[in-house]
């Protein structure tokens, strides 16, 4: 048998015996893993393991917890993986035909002479065709960005990490905005790093506020997300970027521009990259554009910062691989990427319909082309209840607060919930949906 499940197991029995009684908080992870003698990725299969059988919930900053009530009769809401509860806090989006897209330009890796090549070590900078070929996936809105001063990361994650480190020392202070992608969060913590929390308004991040807390304690970088801003779906305008690149440039502060969704909107303004190129690290990635488990990070950097975010990718351990970047390459050159991000922004709309058939009548902030909405639960509702609420009907969302930052006084948000909509089918996200406004409805 294998040990995760021999472990779910062991877990298991100690909550038939009562030794594990309803609410009881289990250990994390990482403390689980060493008690055992197993390593955490087998400890992370326990925990899944208990959830599928309906033992045990998982709450987002909190921890994972014995289930209070009993398993479901019948099988929770799934995905066709079969078994596991529907998730809408991870956001993988995945466009029919896009394997038999992508796996066309991989043929030509398997041939032995080009498998050699491939599957050697990545310089940071990759290879000039590789510079060519992301400067024209990141290339929107009359801007492409100089395929001199692009570098590869293993990733999305790997990217911001490596921006966030090379500008911002140990102890330094980042601003970012008051609700940001719990990733950055996770980050900085790993460096070592101060998260400043910057307001927002109806275009993300507020100028005004931006050069306030600068003023009050200088920051080292700010890091933010102009385009479909992730929990909140906002995209600054035209005028509010001018604002933003104007004030990087005066105050002569490093920003960390994450793109990431921004191959949604079309339409959306230059980056800010565009405007400020000598303040603006951009980070973006082909995770979401094709999938995340062949994925390419990518940064443009100014030119004065290259070889410190060079030095950055190696001595993290966060350039890119070899075959990746060969795979990323072709499928920027053979049309793959277009044609799999047209097959999105399609999906992405779809899937924003059935959110407005099914939640319409509740308040939500989105973006029509967004993958994702920021929802602001009814009365009485408290965000972690309906989280532990809707995991007991199989049903994973995130809970507001995972977005904040700051102190916990500052970290005081309305009890709202973040719905991803790009990882089940359309018909099981539906059912999930439709759950979610009964639920909501209903009251605690």
């Amino acid at each position: 048998m294998d040990d995760y499940r021999r472990l779910a197991d062991q877990v298991a029995a100690d909550i038939e015996g009562g030794r594990l009684r309803p609410g009881d908080r289990l250990p994390t992870q990482r403390a689980f893993a060493r008690r055992h003698r197993v390593a955490n990725s087998t400890a992370i299969r326990v925990y899944g393991e208990l959830v599928r059988r309906g033992l045990a919930v998982g709450e987002v900053g909190r921890g994972t917890f014995v289930r209070a009530a009993p398993p479901l009769p019948g099988p929770a809401l799934a995905e066709a993986t079969g078994g596991a509860p529907v998730n809408l806090e991870l956001n993988y989006p995945v466009a029919d035909g896009q394997s038999e897209l992508m796996a066309r330009a991989l043929g030509a890796l398997t041939r032995a002479d080009v498998l050699g090549a491939a599957t050697r070590p990545a310089a940071a900078a990759g290879t000039p065709e590789a510079r060519e070929a992301a400067a024209a996936v990141l290339a929107r809105h009359g801007w492409t960005p100089d395929p001199e001063r692009v570098l590869f990361a293993g990733n999305g994650r790997q990217a911001i990490a490596a921006a966030v480190s090379s500008l911002v020392p140990p102890g330094g202070r980042l601003g970012v905005e008051a609700l940001t992608y719990p990733l950055v969060k996770a980050v900085a913590a790993q460096l070592g790093v101060r998260l400043v929390p910057i307001a927002l308004d109806g275009q993300g991040l507020r100028p005004d506020a931006l050069a306030a807390a600068h003023r009050a304690s200088p920051l080292s970088a700010v890091y933010v997300q102009p385009t479909l801003h992730n929990p909140l779906s906002l995209t600054a305008g035209e005028e509010r970027r001018e604002e933003l690149a104007a004030l990087l440039r005066q105050s002569e502060l490093p920003c960390v521009e994450d793109t990431t969704w921004s191959f949604l909107a079309p339409g959306a303004p230059a980056p800010l990259a565009a405007r400020a190129p000598g303040q603006v690290v951009l980070v973006d990635s082909l995770s979401k554009r094709l999938a995340p488990g062949l994925s390419v990070g990518y940064l443009v950097a100014p030119t004065g910062h290259l070889d410190q975010l060079a030095l950055a990718l190696r001595s993290g351990a966060w350039t890119a691989g070899g075959f990746n970047l060969a795979a990323a390459t072709r499928w920027a050159g053979d049309g793959t990427v277009d044609r799999v991000v047209a097959a999105k922004r399609a999906d992405a709309a779809a899937r924003q319909e059935v959110l407005r058939r099914h939640l319409g009548r509740f308040e939500l902030r989105t973006d029509p082309a967004a993958y994702y909405c920021w929802w602001r639960l009814p009365a009485p509702w408290r965000a972690e209840t309906f989280v532990g609420a809707a995991a007991d009907r199989g049903i994973a969302v995130t809970p507001g607060k995972a977005f904040a930052v700051g102190t916990p006084a500052a970290q005081r948000v309305p009890d709202s919930v973040r719905i991803g909509l790009a990882s089940p089918p359309p018909a099981v996200l539906a059912d999930a949906l439709e759950r979610l406004s009964a639920l909501a409805a209903t009251g605690p």
